[in-house]
């Protein structure tokens, strides 16, 4: 574990403790950096569009983008909020392809109806908090249907790949650390 390199796990609004740490476990057991959980958005209320009821996750990434502290190499944020883009009903969460911010919201994950139980929402909410963090590492969708960061459209998806990369994204994850000068 590099322990320098700290990502900052940022809950936003009342995130149960054991969310934010299941995630943190999850970061530091998958990409090896250690996490700190400090909440550096209050709200969300700047990213809410009232006519699809949702938060603009995009909008999120760049407030969290902001406000995160230089000593930090990503930021992972915590939302109960669901999340949309524009051409999307809905999505889990997002990342900055390559940059320093990234979101996953439980509410699909765990709070709409047919989530299931609390060992399965967990489950989920790691696997997709992984998965919007390797994207700001750089990394894209794979088509290995058991890789973490296989695209899933519905939770039966999520249900269905593992926790952890394939080899060939641990590769490029791997080569995307050492070109940071971690």
């Amino acid at each position: 574990m590099n322990p320098e390199a700290i990502i900052l796990i940022s809950p936003i609004g009342e995130i149960p403790d054991w969310i934010n740490k299941a995630v943190a476990e999850t970061v530091e057991a998958i990409f090896g950096f250690r996490t700190r959980a400090v909440p550096l958005l209050a709200d969300l209320n700047f990213a809410y569009d009232e006519k699809r009821d949702q938060y603009f996750s995009t909008a999120i990434l760049g407030a969290l983008e902001k406000k995160l502290p230089l000593d930090f190499i990503k930021v992972l944020a915590v939302t109960r909020e669901d999340l949309f883009i524009p051409i999307l009903t809905h999505v889990y969460g997002e990342a900055q392809l390559g940059g320093r911010a990234a979101v996953v919201s439980i509410s699909r994950l765990m709070d709409y109806p047919g989530a299931g139980d609390l060992k399965k929402s967990r489950e989920r909410i790691v696997k997709e908090a992984a998965h919007e963090l390797g994207h700001a590492f750089d990394l894209r969708h794979c088509e290995d249907p058991r890789c973490i960061m296989h695209y899933c459209r519905k939770l039966e998806d999520v249900d269905h790949k593992s926790d952890q990369f394939c080899r060939y994204c641990k590769v490029l994850l791997s080569d995307a650390v050492k070109a940071l000068g971690l």
